[in-house]
């Protein structure tokens, strides 16, 4: 298979296998950690008017999710890739850091969230996926 074709093919692949991890934890952080009365975490609008109700436990899942999301991508688009360096997990976590950007100007949430969310969830992660899909290739 053409190195071009199959490294789109890692990326491709790394950004659905992270985008179902990522689903998976914010549907079940609901559940681990319950939302205050009123606050439906899956609906903006009610998340915006009961944002002052969350406590900082209730940010674990949505940033678990951001992070876990991104290194499983970068690491599958690691492993896939025809080549061996880290630009395929670059790339995912390129994308997934412009979704948590384009996110964090769309779902209301703390300043201290967005920063920590931002800094320490994607490219960090895609570092590691990059490492990790490195040390595994051999």
């Amino acid at each position: 298979m053409n190195a071009i074709l199959r490294n789109l093919l890692a990326v491709l692949s790394g950004m659905l296998l992270g985008g179902v991890v990522n689903l998976a934890l914010v549907m079940v952080g609901p559940r681990v950690i319950p939302p205050p009365a009123g606050v439906d975490m899956a609906d903006a609008a009610s998340l915006a008017a009961g944002i002052h109700l969350l406590e900082p436990r209730h940010f674990l899942f949505p940033f678990l999710a951001h992070a876990l999301g991104t290194w499983v991508g970068a690491l599958t688009a690691s492993l896939i890739a025809a080549t061996r360096g880290p630009v395929p997990a670059w790339v995912v976590g390129g994308i997934t850091l412009a979704g948590g950007i384009a996110a964090s100007a769309m779902i209301p949430a703390p300043g201290w969230f967005i920063a920590l969310d931002l800094v320490l969830a994607y490219l960090p992660m895609a570092w590691l996926g990059a490492r990790v899909g490195r040390s595994f290739r051999g």
